[in-house]
């Protein structure tokens, strides 16, 4: 089974043609939203300033960016005329519904979701969630205080592909009993640590999307072929809070003894198509590939109890009963279920379908890879007692 990498990490170019495919009417639009973006700092994710593009009840009407050259491009790009170079001004003047905050950079998120939130706006923020699980808490109080509907840019749980994948392997038991989960991260120059933080986010959020929540981590990390040690701690490429390791592996357990691994280590040969998720079960193996060399996600099942396509010679195939996805779906699959959720919870008692709270499953997973090591691999009880980044004060 494939399906364009288009679904997911569109490029700004791809994306602005395959929305004209399919104009949406905003005339009726019940809501105004406004766009945070910093092109200097963090950017505009994976182009949330057209996140609601497909959406029909929410208009844009302000975008923010201290950088005047990426404020006027992004402006033109989504159609929004109000323009500031400070957020602030623009959350005073244009008094949105919704704000959609599109730096990807973790570090700023807390200030600019507590400041929307202040505001009494709803909104739709970047992935990853935060630093650490402190801001997380914070984040998350802020906008369950006043009842405001935020998402956050978790979109591999939305396509229907892999809501398929869910009913098969858990309602319908295709591979029978699950017993293992394997995930890996990119494994290019961000290899380890930072591997752990941008990719692994997204597979520890279809973790716990099959299999719930995790109850335990124990890990080990390595920094350049020796134990990770205090003097090894530093930032990554981009500012997501201190990391350390070139190398690391993390078990997590969930219930009825499912054991989920992530590992990611640096080496020559690293090229990022070992990226996803193999789910192995009694009957069979379900393989997730998400960034393959010719920009297409793969997904294939192999239905052998073994696990070995050469014993028994059978062969991985596509997945039973899935209907082939159309571009035009591929496209509208990306943002749309979230978006949109967004928009049909305001007012209600409901929950987006991709929440705060899923980030800081994901979160308490990398955060309990790092506390593991700090306690000298030592399994660690998820949800955690110890809010506080690991590494920080670490000696």
């Amino acid at each position: 089974m494939t399906m364009s990498r288009r679904t997911f990490l569109a490029s700004t170019a791809v994306m602005s043609s395959a929305l004209a495919l399919a104009p949406v009417s905003k005339e009726n639009a019940k809501y105004t939203a406004c766009v945070i973006g910093d092109t200097k700092n963090g950017g505009y994710g994976h182009d949330l300033h057209k996140s609601f593009d497909l959406n029909p009840d929410v208009r844009l009407t302000g975008l923010a960016d201290p950088d005047e050259a990426g404020r006027g491009k992004r402006a033109a790009e989504c159609g929004v005329e109000n323009t500031y170079a400070d957020y602030r001004d623009m959350l005073e003047k244009e008094s949105p519904d919704i704000v959609i905050v599109g730096p990807r950079w973790t570090t700023t998120h807390k200030d600019y979701v507590l400041t929307c939130a202040e505001a009494g706006c709803h909104g739709f923020l970047e992935k990853h969630l935060c630093t650490d699980l402190a801001e997380a808490d914070v984040m998350i109080d802020a906008v369950n205080a006043k009842n405001l509907k935020w998402g956050l840019a978790y979109n591999f749980r939305m396509v229907p592909l892999f809501k398929d994948i869910k009913r098969l392997i858990v309602d319908e038991k295709l591979l029978g009993t699950v017993v293992e989960l394997r995930a890996r991260g990119k494994e290019d120059a961000r290899a380890g640590a930072e591997d752990l933080i941008v990719l692994g986010t997204h597979l520890f959020d279809l973790m716990t999307y099959f299999m719930g929540d995790p109850l335990w981590c124990q890990s080990d990390i390595t920094h350049r072929g020796e134990t990770a040690k205090p003097e090894h701690v530093q930032e990554g490429t981009e500012p997501l809070g201190p990391i350390v390791g070139n190398r690391l592996h993390a078990s997590y357990g969930f219930a009825q003894g499912v054991v989920g691994t992530f590992s990611s280590m640096f080496t020559k040969e690293g090229n990022g198509l070992r990226w996803g998720l193999d789910i192995c079960g009694t009957k069979g193996v379900v393989s997730i590939r998400m960034n393959t060399k010719d920009g297409l996600p793969l997904v294939h099942w192999l239905d052998d109890s073994i696990w070995n396509s050469a014993v028994r010679n059978t062969e991985w195939k596509p997945l039973p009963g899935i209907k082939p996805y159309t571009y035009e779906d591929a496209v509208r699959e990306r943002y749309l279920p979230i978006t949109q959720s967004i928009s049909d919870c305001i007012g209600t008692e409901n929950k987006p379908t991709a929440t705060f709270e899923h980030g800081r499953r994901a979160q308490e997973m990398i955060q309990g890879c790092f506390a593991s090591h700090v306690r000298g691999g030592a399994k660690v009880a998820l949800p955690m007692a110890e809010r506080a980044h690991p590494l920080k004060g670490w000696s």
